[in-house]
């Protein structure tokens, strides 16, 4: 359950990111209220995964599963565009977050 958890805070977390850079810096309002409640809903997922996660390595999943979330999004959503470098770059978080696990585990 606690992956269930862990995956409902990421995809609230990736609405965070999304909807905090069209904030504008919290001056449209829709949008502030959109990334502040999408964060408190992030937080108590994360904070329900962590009653089984390692604080660390939970919080680290979290952010590295949701930054790499915000980027894809991006990239099929947003016009940005995914570079071979952006690429490299999942790939190399998800590397980590493979290895967290499994650090996790042992």
């Amino acid at each position: 359950m606690s992956w269930l958890y862990l995956a409902i805070a990421v995809v609230f977390e990736v609405a965070v990111g999304i909807a905090a850079g069209k904030a504008n810096g919290f001056t449209h309002l829709w949008w502030t209220i959109a990334t502040l409640v999408s964060g408190g809903i992030a937080t108590f997922f994360l904070s329900l995964a962590l009653l089984t996660f390692d604080v660390g390595i939970g919080y680290a999943l979290w952010t590295s599963l949701a930054g790499v979330g915000i980027v894809i999004v991006g990239a099929l959503f947003l016009s940005q565009k995914l570079t071979w470098k952006k690429f490299l770059g999942i790939l190399v978080v998800i590397g980590g977050v493979v290895g967290l696990n499994l650090a996790g585990t042992a």
